[in-house]
């Protein structure tokens, strides 16, 4: 792997694709490494900070990764797909991209930007632009991938909620009141007896996808869902929720990110009309990146902010310690990132440990992910028979159209039915407050070392329990404020790295409820882990950044 500065980068690893005792090496999608896309150049944004000097390559007004500005030099007849955002609006960046040459592809509604095709020459001529905020590569991301655990359900206190019950004795009164729809972003949900007429919507935003593919070539989205809402044979957490899918990623479970990014504005848009509250992304980015000014962040912020409760994978990049966690969109401080657990074939929490491959560490905006953990090993979920995954491993197919798989994603949709299952009964409820109530109520890991598993395993009964939960975002969201353009909430990062640069305590107003005391973890520990002073400060006082290629290789199971 090669690197742009001093700083190494730790190879990103597969999700964990063996039975126990069977080497981690073999991957999902390679040989071990990262499953990066084919073409993905992995480059970590130089982030400009209010309060000093422009970071940044000098004489540009647009925040540009250094190594794309380089190849952009290097081959200035080379087409470039990159995601331009701009100052004013998307039209605007869009007329900014086209008077520049530039081929406008796509034009999104909760990012100020465009994806566009440019030649190398008109890249670096356009990062000169003062209209130009940012231009990035419009890279591949990847499914965050993949033992089972039917227990998981009790482990996570998840199977009574699947009806109305007594918070005081546990006493069944009734049904469960009706979960709001979750929108699966990922590789297409197969229309089948698990999800019947529940599957009230199917989009295809796919552009890596071939012409007249349809449905779920890998078999990942249908897992993903089933896990989250299924209610056949090998049900999921919030079996009367409905499901809307919307598909980025092609049989491979590649998606760029210009197509994630149209599914986040999908949502926003159709969000009133189906009902969406929660929305899961299974999947992570192939570059290092800032929160401050990723698109696909952005995006995610978006639908956070204005009422939708987002929910992303840690990754499958861990290596039994620390690693980089900077890959949207799991490195938003505001949405809520899950890792996996091993329950090791109890439905006990206390015997729970965190996989060698699932991630956890800081981001290089200082924050710690995940927020939280929930089962990933040994999942059984749904799958197209015809699907890549169970052709690949058919060894893992328990009957036909259904089989185990592990990795963070499945862990994601676990927590994505908690969050439905809290707001069907507490539908007032903001994202801010539902992440509350899974945090407050999580149990504490006695076998889990730090915060590897961020505050612990998600109690999801319990989490329905709490009327008042307290808020993980209030220091966040001192800078939230209303574009007049759009009167929609949005997230100011620039004041935001003004204030935390001699502000370094400024997190500590997020743990100042004294809700948290009635957590099972040490919530006085978490304020301290939760965001790191030096992380940020190295991340910005570098400008490092992380210069990688990867291919994918061919399975190795």
């Amino acid at each position: 792997m090669r690197q742009d500065r001093t700083l190494r980068r730790d190879v990103r690893g597969n999700a964990l694709w063996g039975r126990r005792g069977e080497s981690r090496s073999n991957a999902l999608w390679g040989s071990g490494k990262r499953g990066i896309a084919l073409t993905a150049l992995a480059a970590m944004l130089v982030v400009p900070m209010a309060s000093s000097a422009a970071l940044g390559v000098p004489g540009n007004s647009a925040v540009v990764p250094t190594s794309l500005l380089a190849q952009a030099t290097a081959n200035p007849t080379q087409q470039f797909d990159v995601i331009v955002q701009g100052d004013k609006d998307s039209k605007s960046a869009g007329d900014e991209v086209k008077n520049g040459n530039g081929n406008v592809k796509r034009q999104f509604v909760s990012v100020a930007g465009v994806s566009a095709s440019l030649s190398g020459a008109d890249l670096v001529k356009l990062s000169k632009n003062a209209h130009v905020t940012a231009i990035t590569l419009d890279v591949k991301v990847k499914a965050a991938a993949y033992e089972d655990s039917t227990m998981w359900q009790d482990s996570t206190d998840m199977s009574i909620l699947q009806n109305s019950f007594d918070p005081n004795t546990g006493e069944i009164t009734g049904p469960a009141p009706q979960a709001p729809t979750i929108a699966v972003v990922d590789s297409g949900v197969q229309a089948r007896t698990d999800f019947g007429s529940r599957l009230v919507a199917q989009v295809n935003l796919c552009s890596l996808c071939s012409a007249g593919s349809s449905g779920d070539e890998e078999g990942h989205g249908t897992m993903v869902a089933g896990v989250a809402a299924g209610s056949g044979k090998y049900a999921g957490g919030a079996q009367n929720a409905k499901i809307v899918s919307i598909r980025t990623a092609n049989a491979n479970g590649e998606s760029r990110t210009s197509d994630v990014i149209s599914a986040a504005d999908w949502i926003r848009q159709h969000a009133r009309q189906y009902g969406i509250r929660v929305a899961n992304f299974s999947l992570a980015g192939s570059s290092e990146t800032s929160f401050r000014v990723d698109p696909l962040d952005k995006a995610e912020e978006n639908l956070w902010l204005n009422g939708v409760v987002v929910v992303a994978a840690a990754g499958n990049h861990g290596q039994g310690g620390p690693v980089s966690m900077s890959y949207a969109p799991g490195n938003d401080p505001f949405v809520i990132t899950v890792g996996a657990l091993d329950q090791h074939l109890t439905s006990d929490p206390s015997d729970d440990t965190v996989p060698s491959w699932s991630a956890f560490g800081v981001t290089m905006d200082g924050f710690h992910k995940p927020d939280m953990s929930a089962p990933g090993r040994y999942m059984i979920a749904p799958v197209p028979s015809t699907a890549l995954m169970p052709r690949t491993v058919p060894d893992r197919v328990v009957e036909p159209g259904y089989m185990w798989m592990s990795g963070t994603s499945f862990s994601t949709p676990v927590v994505s039915a908690a969050a439905a299952q809290i707001l069907a009964r507490h539908p007032s409820f903001t994202p801010d407050q539902v992440k509350g109530a899974l945090m407050v109520a999580a149990n504490y890991l006695p076998s889990v070392s730090g915060e590897a598993g961020g505050v612990g395993e998600i109690d999801a009964g319990g989490a329905t329990t709490i009327d008042d939960p307290p808020n993980p975002n209030v220091g966040l969201n001192q800078f939230v404020s209303t574009d007049p353009l759009t009167g929609s909430r949005v997230f100011n990062a620039a004041s935001w790295n003004a204030y935390v640069s001699t502000n370094a305590s400024w997190s500590q107003a997020s743990w100042a409820e004294a809700s948290w005391n009635a957590a099972s973890w040490n919530a006085a520990s978490w304020a301290e882990a939760s965001w790191a002073e030096a992380s940020w400060n190295a991340s910005v006082d570098s400008m490092m950044s992380s210069l990688a290629s990867y291919s994918e290789g061919t399975f190795a199971p």
